[in-house]
């Protein structure tokens, strides 16, 4: 670490750390709703999985813009604008005039999704390359504990009947202002602005590329997780909404609990043997959903694949800091900003294939997935 790099406070991680658990949050209150989405417009899987592509060409419009934005004006005022308005944008899920306005709302939502996540991921690599150990895991931990706390108080709400609407603007309103007020906290703009590049965004080459083709292939199968799995246990196992909505905090809380032991297991395994052993791991706990009738057992294969996939990115992205002649922030930034067109595409994809043969068959992506991240773990430049 470089002598000039000034230590971050305690205040900086925990703003840091406070994005992080707000960005699961919100995007485990949209996970919980899929279904009240699907009914509430009255659509098919091929439609919802449209909407989610959607969300998808945003993102990727996002992600075009984000490192100019991030250059511009800092880690710190893109977080803390474009996380405030994508919270805020949740309580129109439901509130839509019809199924056309849907897919301008998460089209926008998934511009606002990818800066902020570019954002929050760019200023983390700085505060781990600062601090000197790790900390990438926990941070991934917060926004897995985010979605377990986000997918337990929506799974809550629906059973109390509360009115969706309701649920929505309050949980955007709230999520909105501690966005805002953590990013106050975070790094200066100095101090993440040179992590951009200044054409806009641009592919990774090389070990970069490698690196963010393998983190995709992590994030198309964890989204398909997120955003799959409370219709898998509802539709395919005939769970209740309340109790599907637990495959989402089963998922996210062992996710979350793996992950804040993740910086020690990092610092113990070298990264090639955690990234083969935690994708086998992920690999053969879809399966156990997938050949389950039993919901309990689906919900303790859920929180296997979180368990599996909790270290997958914090590996590759923490990876992708230490490439040689690449400053480091630049690049987390660009295998995040890569990654993250994976984690878009994922749930359209198993959306299409659910309508031409069903969700449990489409689901096996997850497990080709997870497969091809063991068998590919060397060849990440992680060895």
């Amino acid at each position: 670490m470089s002598a000039t790099l000034q230590q971050p406070s305690a205040r900086m991680r925990w703003a840091s750390r406070t994005q992080f658990f707000a960005s699961g949050f919100i995007f485990a209150t949209w996970g919980v709703h899929i279904p009240t989405v699907k009914a509430h417009y009255d659509v098919s899987e091929a439609e919802l999985g449209l909407a989610m592509l959607a969300a998808g060409i945003g993102a990727l419009l996002g992600l075009t813009q984000a490192s100019r934005w991030i250059g511009r004006f800092g880690a710190r005022a893109a977080a803390g604008t474009s996380g405030a308005i994508y919270a805020l944008l949740l309580a129109g899920l439901v509130s839509m005039p019809g199924y056309t306005a849907l897919l301008g709302l998460l089209a926008a939502f998934g511009i606002v999704t990818s800066v902020f996540d570019v954002s929050i991921n760019t200023e983390a690599a700085q505060l781990e390359l600062r601090n000197g150990q790790p900390l990438m895991s926990g941070m991934h931990g917060m926004f897995s504990l985010g979605g377990m706390a986000g997918a337990v108080t929506g799974s809550a709400a629906l059973a109390a009947g509360m009115a969706p609407t309701a649920h929505l603007l309050l949980v955007a309103i709230a999520l909105a202002f501690a966005i805002a007020l953590s990013a106050q906290w975070m790094l200066p703009k100095e101090a993440t602005a040179f992590a951009a590049e200044a054409g806009g965004f641009r592919l990774p080459r090389g070990t970069l590329m490698i690196l963010g083709v393998l983190a995709a292939l992590g994030l198309i199968a964890e989204g398909a997780i997120y955003d799959w799995s409370v219709l898998y246990l509802k539709q395919e196992l005939g769970s209740p909404q309340q109790q599907a909505a637990l495959a989402y905090a089963s998922f996210s809380a062992a996710m979350a609990a793996t992950r804040f032991a993740g910086d020690a297991m990092r610092a113990r395994l070298a990264p090639a043997v955690l990234l083969r052993g935690s994708a086998g791991l992920a690999a053969a706990s879809m399966l156990l959903v997938l050949l389950t009738d039993a919901p309990w057992l689906a919900l303790v294969g859920f929180a296997g694949v979180g368990m599996g996939f909790a270290n997958v990115v914090p590996i590759l992205f923490a990876a992708s800091a230490r490439v040689p002649g690449v400053e480091p922030a630049r690049g987390i930034a660009a295998v995040s900003a890569a990654a993250y067109l994976g984690f878009m595409a994922g749930p359209p994809v198993i959306g299409f294939l659910a309508e031409i043969s069903s969700l449990t068959a489409a689901l096996y992506v997850v497990v080709i997935f997870a497969v091809a991240l063991a068998a590919s773990a060397r060849s990440a430049g992680t060895a």
